[in-house]
């Protein structure tokens, strides 16, 4: 079955091959025979009526340094094409949001993943208030005598931005670190937006395990450690992965929030699990496919086409 597939993420010329998820996706769409266009966000438009994006045609091979070949651009209607990729990375923030909102309209017409609608409506970390029984203890709140409240009661905390990601923003705060009133006062000079604190879990020291789903089952899962004097274990700021297997915890958290992501045509989604406790579940932009696929010589992007291409035939 022939497709046409269209990526909208940041510009893949620039792309690390060996490690994004992305391209992993795009080469396997390749073999399959799929055909790929490719176009950044900005290039997304709304117009009487249809949904466009000016985009160009793009081949894709493992070659380091030459790895794509782009067709010449061109408007193309994307209720034309039978799925469109939403893969540009975050910040979460109003451009971001603006994108799922036109892409919302080519609801029945293209197969559109991860669904817009519930990529927007469900930010990472945010969904897990669904299951409070899986997480750390949580708030989130802008009000300082809040968190201030959360801090004494913890003692240990971490606290971030709620639409930050790649580790960006991420402080540690033991219970004598006097830095949360700066650092309220910090976040409070960029944005608007509340804060997040969780309960520092210490079996971060033993790794950030990020779980991949396929269609709402685990398929594998990576360990994040962080770097030598890091909390961070995120790949973006130095974190290394190694070899990792689903435990039990795992299987029991991917079940219980597997229907939900199936139902909601979230294909492909990156959950984070500290010491068997459930901390974001990522689907915007997740990653980790192709470091799982080296440590266990799975096909976890293959996975993903079929998923895709069953519900293209349901």
């Amino acid at each position: 079955m022939a497709l046409s597939v269209a990526f909208q993420m940041d510009p893949i010329e620039d792309v690390d091959i060996d490690a994004d998820s992305s391209f992993r996706l795009a080469e396997a769409a390749a073999a399959r025979g799929h055909d790929i266009y490719v176009y950044t966000p900005d290039k997304l438009a709304y117009e009487a009526g249809r949904v466009t994006a000016r985009a160009r045609p793009a081949e894709v091979q493992r070659v380091r340094g030459d790895h794509v070949t782009l067709g010449p651009e061109a408007v193309i209607d994307l209720a034309d094409i039978d799925v469109v990729w939403l893969r540009q990375d975050p910040p979460f923030d109003m451009g971001y949001i603006t994108t799922t909102h036109i892409l919302d309209r080519l609801a029945g017409r293209s197969l559109v993943l991860n669904d817009p609608f519930w990529v927007r409506n469900y930010p990472e970390k945010l969904l897990v208030l669904d299951f409070p029984d899986l997480t750390p203890p949580t708030t989130i709140a802008r009000d300082l005598e809040l968190l201030r409240a959360f801090h004494a009661e913890h003692g240990d905390i971490i606290l971030k931005p709620l639409y930050g990601n790649g580790g960006a923003g991420v402080f540690r705060l033991r219970p004598e670190d006097r830095n949360l009133t700066s650092l309220h006062e910090l976040f409070s000079g960029i944005n608007r937006e509340p804060l997040i604190v969780q309960k520092f879990l210490p079996a971060v020291s033993d790794g950030d395990k990020r779980v991949i789903l396929v269609d709402g089952e685990a398929v594998g899962a990576i360990n994040r450690m962080p770097a030598p004097g890091e909390t961070r274990s995120n790949l973006h700021v130095g974190g290394r992965a190694e070899p990792s297997a689903l435990t039990a915890r795992d299987r029991e958290i991917a079940a219980a929030i597997g229907p939900l992501l199936r139902e909601k045509g979230q294909v492909f989604v990156g959950i984070d699990v500290i010491g068997g406790n459930l901390t974001e579940i990522n689907l915007t932009s997740p990653t980790g496919i192709q470091e799982l696929e080296r440590f266990d010589g799975s096909d976890v992007a293959g996975q993903i086409w079929d998923a895709v291409e069953a519900r293209l035939s349901a």
